[in-house]
């Protein structure tokens, strides 16, 4: 970690946790496919369409209530967040499967369950836009010297756009975090690097009429500064904001996430993006730290089912932060005492009001099927 830079890890933490180990368990992924298919038809425009009508009132001149979530899809739950999908999807702009990993410059891997075609078709039928997650978790300085060469960047770029050819997707979402930490004497070229390639990349989609969104951590005193959010809002159709992760699993127990952490990042934010560009990444899911930071066990992942679950076992009364909007409750295991924050409806219909103070409607819910159920009527009334 690099201090003044990097406050918390991404939810890449909660990957490595719940996904990656779980995926050495499933069969390896078969090979992309690179014959280019048919695209449908989308206007690079039709994002900022969909958010500018978010303010009419459902039922207006019949028109239909505007879509203002979007939502990963974790590969290693692949089927339960598919139906939570389907569930939801009048209200789902886009979906995200969690589905591809960039390897190299010239290399993006297929994650187990990548490109099921009856999942894309689906989630089309009920009218959400497929925009796959391509995500990386290359060594230190490998994803660097990839954007601060131009020959290496352009080959990463064709290999993006040979993933986006493989099905019927509207896009990519770009995930790219272990920059995040780049140190003080190569930061700028590595944040203008990075830049070149979004700006190639969205060039690249809107020719094919697909969607580009670049996916980054909040931008504060200390964290967020590899992402240029500027020239990402002028050449993404959507920026998504991980609002997550203000406490992390090798930190201290806290909340995920608080009020005016939200402040913070979105007053930073669209001062520098169109409000209508913009998605608040929103947690459902949480961390099961030791309370003492001494002690030898792991801190665990919980989504907010399994949480939930938790604590009706161990018959810890519910208890709401009211400062950070954040549900938490602890528990004996054994002789150690353990300390759990997540996130629920409640806490977040107490974050929504900051967005909305600032003129933002779009989320982003990492991820389906860890959530609380109550969650999608609060994302409704925004």
């Amino acid at each position: 970690m690099v201090i003044g830079v990097l406050a918390h890890p991404s939810r890449t933490v909660a990957l490595t946790v719940a996904g990656l180990l779980a995926a050495a368990l499933l069969p390896a992924a078969s090979a992309v496919a690179s014959a280019p298919l048919p695209t449908r038809p989308l206007s690079p425009s039709s994002v900022a369409t969909d958010a500018s009508s978010a303010s009419a009132e459902p039922g207006a001149g019949g028109a239909e209530p505007p879509r203002t979530v979007s939502a990963w899809l974790p590969y290693w739950d692949q089927e339960g967040a598919y139906q939570d999908a389907l569930r939801h999807a009048d209200q789902l702009h886009t979906v995200s499967p969690f589905w591809y990993q960039a390897i190299s410059a010239g290399r993006i891997d297929p994650h187990p369950g990548a490109g099921e075609r009856r999942i894309i078709d689906g989630l089309h039928r009920a009218g959400a836009q497929v925009v796959p997650t391509v995500m990386e978790t290359m060594k230190k300085g490998a994803l660097a010297a990839i954007l601060t060469d131009p020959a290496q960047r352009r080959e990463h770029a064709d290999a993006l756009m040979r993933t986006v050819r493989t099905r019927d997707y509207d896009g990519l979402d770009l995930d790219y975090e272990s920059i995040a930490a780049t140190g003080e004497s190569t930061y700028r070229a590595v944040r203008d690097g990075f830049t070149a390639l979004a700006t190639d990349l969205c060039a690249r989609l809107h020719e094919l009429r697909k969607q580009c969104v670049i996916t980054v951590f909040p931008k504060t005193r200390t964290t967020g500064r590899i992402w240029d959010y500027e020239a990402i809002g002028r050449v993404a159709d959507r920026m998504r904001i991980m609002a997550y992760n203000l406490h992390w699993s090798s930190g201290t127990p806290g909340p995920i996430a608080d009020t005016a952490w939200y402040d913070d990042i979105l007053t930073r934010a669209t001062a520098l993006v169109p409000a209508e560009k913009l998605e608040m990444g929103l947690p459902a899911y949480g961390w099961d730290w030791p309370a003492d930071p001494a002690g030898k066990s792991k801190t665990g992942h919980v989504t907010w089912k399994t949480a939930e679950a938790l604590r009706l076992k161990v018959g810890a009364p519910y208890q709401l932060d009211e400062v950070s909007g954040t549900p938490h409750f602890s528990y004996l295991d054994g002789k150690e005492r353990r300390e759990v924050w997540y996130q629920d409806a409640r806490g977040v219909a107490t974050h929504l009001p900051v967005l909305r103070r600032h003129g933002v409607r779009n989320t982003a819910l990492w991820a389906l099927n860890f959530e609380d159920p109550e969650l999608w009527p609060v994302l409704a009334r925004g």
